[in-house]
């Protein structure tokens, strides 16, 4: 039903993080694959990957894979994003009614403030992207990359928040 796709250079705590917010939607059997797309990591991110039994590629074109994804339904994330409680059943509830592209909403408890928002605007898969394979593909088959997809994409918000991986990235330089 749904593939989820990773983008990952050097991200393997990152990465760590959004697997196991993803057990739970394989264990329900809406995950039916995790691919991570790497760019030539050289820390753990593909042990981490093996590990969780996620379809590892570091040679790949977006196009190819998103034919090869197994589900109907893509779901794009940046490690470290963490879909919050009830992620799965909404997927479900959304995949069914067959809807146009849509985002999680923002985490009311982890947003970046008011100013950094506006002055910087988000990346595209900030919030994820949820979309049908064939509409993705239509798109790509049309020319337009995946980025220009995803900024062009209807403005649907599921209910579920997300916490973004900017979130974690941040918490680890003030760890440091």
């Amino acid at each position: 039903m749904l593939t989820v796709m990773l983008e990952c250079e050097n991200s393997e705590p990152e990465l760590a993080y959004t697997l196991s917010v993803l057990v739970s939607g394989a264990v329900d059997g809406v995950v039916s694959e995790v691919i991570v797309l790497d760019r030539g990591s050289q820390d753990g991110t593909a042990r981490l990957a093996d590990a969780a039994g996620c379809k590892y590629l570091q040679s790949w074109t977006l196009s190819d894979t998103v034919r090869r994804a197994r589900g109907e339904w893509l779901l794009f994330l940046e490690p470290g994003a963490r879909p919050q409680n009830g992620w799965v059943e909404e997927v479900l509830e959304y995949a069914a009614i067959g809807g146009k592209a849509a985002r999680f909403s923002a985490s009311r408890r982890h947003r970046q403030p008011w100013f950094r928002r506006i002055a910087q605007p988000g990346k595209p898969f900030e919030y994820g992207l949820l979309v049908q394979k064939r509409d993705l593909l239509a798109a790509l088959d049309a020319g337009v990359d995946l980025a220009r997809f995803a900024r062009n994409a209807p403005r649907l918000r599921l209910r579920t928040e997300l916490i973004p991986a900017a979130v974690l990235k941040g918490r680890a330089k003030a760890e440091r």
